[in-house]
């Protein structure tokens, strides 16, 4: 299947991840996850919001659990 400039070009730039601070992990999606059990799971959104404080009831994915917490 021939691929586009553009998507040749998503391809070859590194993907972006932001560590926001007491939230998720941004990646620029799409991706694919191993989660420590070996199953993966699959997003083809532009962005992927991944929980970092494992408190998501969609975990990986961020469902914004961390606005609950109290220090």
């Amino acid at each position: 299947m021939p691929t586009n400039h553009a998507d040749s070009e998503r391809q070859r730039r590194p993907r972006r991840v932001v560590v926001v601070p007491d939230g998720p992990i941004l990646i620029e999606g799409p991706v694919e996850v191993e989660l420590d059990d070996g199953r993966r799971v699959v997003s083809d959104r532009f962005v992927v919001a991944l929980c970092a404080c494992r408190r998501s009831g969609t975990y990986p994915w961020c469902d914004t659990s961390h606005r609950r917490r109290r220090p």
